[in-house]
């Protein structure tokens, strides 16, 4: 309790307020030895008592609206996850009920019902492997070593950069062989089906576009960005019934993922904001179509709280 008052400091109230918008992507049952940093259940179930208790957690869209308007409470905060995945509906929705917070999901639309992201395709690969060296020299990205969890560790990275600029359908294709060659059958259940994106919206959570491939939009041509923008609206649209005005920049970097050009497509195509991963706080006046984000990785009391008091004073 002695924290509220260090936030509403921090945060101010009204017109000068300051909105703390939190990012997420996966909550796994337990921990991953491969990525021990990644969310689990028990770790989120903690993080979302420490925010409850210090914050006031409102929906994306009506915290925006507040923010325009200048009356956004002090302490206002907004969670929000990125991609679509299932466990995203098996375990994150469950913890956010029983501690009474509501949450944003950005869904890129070519993954629902059996899809798989291209980075989950190399995870899955280099976990999985019954070889100690994955030889990917026949398709450019060389040689690794991956018998050991260390060793894993590395190549997972290295696999992932070596490919993650590269044009959409060149990624699928290089990650399709990268399985092969790795003598894996990658898993179709990573991601959440049509019924669990309703179940999530009838549940009380909102839903928001992020594209269909998550592609790299700085660098589509403009049709092809507005297709991916554009289709993954009208996608969730169908699905759930309703108009769906948010959306998340894939990868969110300014400058690097998106540019202005982007941004104005996002704005044309009738949205009513959009996130970035831009860390700090956002207030009254900034773009409301590059509203910051942010993630706290600490994994105890203080230093969680000290992070989201010091990222509240990053603002435009």
């Amino acid at each position: 309790m002695l924290l509220r008052p260090l936030f509403s400091l921090a945060s101010g109230s009204g017109k000068v307020a300051r909105l703390s918008v939190l990012i997420f992507h996966r909550v796994l049952p337990k921990p991953d030895v491969l990525f021990p940093d990644e969310m689990d259940a028990r770790r989120f179930d903690e993080t979302c008592a420490w925010i409850a208790s210090w914050f006031k957690v409102l929906p994306l869209d009506d915290a925006l609206e507040r923010m325009r308007a200048g009356t956004l409470p002090a302490r206002a905060a907004c969670i929000t996850f990125d991609d679509g995945y299932a466990d995203n509906h098996d375990i994150a929705l469950p913890i956010l009920h029983r501690h009474g917070l509501s949450a944003t999901f950005f869904i890129a639309t070519g993954f629902i019902d059996g899809g798989r992201m291209w980075n989950d395709t190399i995870i899955e690969s280099v976990r999985t492997t019954p070889l100690a060296t994955l030889d990917l020299s026949s398709i450019g990205i060389g040689s690794h070593a991956v018998q050991s969890i260390a060793q894993k560790q590395v190549a997972i990275p290295a696999l992932i950069g070596a490919i993650k600029y590269r044009p959409v359908q060149e990624r699928v294709s290089i990650t399709e062989q990268i399985a092969l060659l790795a003598q894996v059958l990658p898993p179709g259940d990573l991601m959440m089906t049509s019924a669990q994106v309703k179940a999530m919206r009838n549940a009380g959570m909102q839903i928001g576009a992020h594209t269909v491939s998550h592609p790299i939009l700085a660098r589509l041509g403009d049709e092809e960005a507005r297709h991916e923008i554009q289709h993954s609206k009208l996608v969730l649209e169908n699905l759930l019934g309703e108009r769906v005005g948010l959306f998340a920049y894939p990868n969110g970097k300014p400058g690097e993922d998106y540019n202005a050009q982007t941004v104005e497509l996002v704005r044309g195509l009738g949205f009513d904001a959009a996130v970035s991963t831009h860390w700090g706080a956002s207030r009254n006046g900034d773009d409301m179509f590059q509203i910051r984000r942010f993630t706290p990785w600490d994994r105890s009391r203080l230093r969680f709280a000290a992070r989201m008091a010091a990222n509240l004073r990053t603002a435009t």
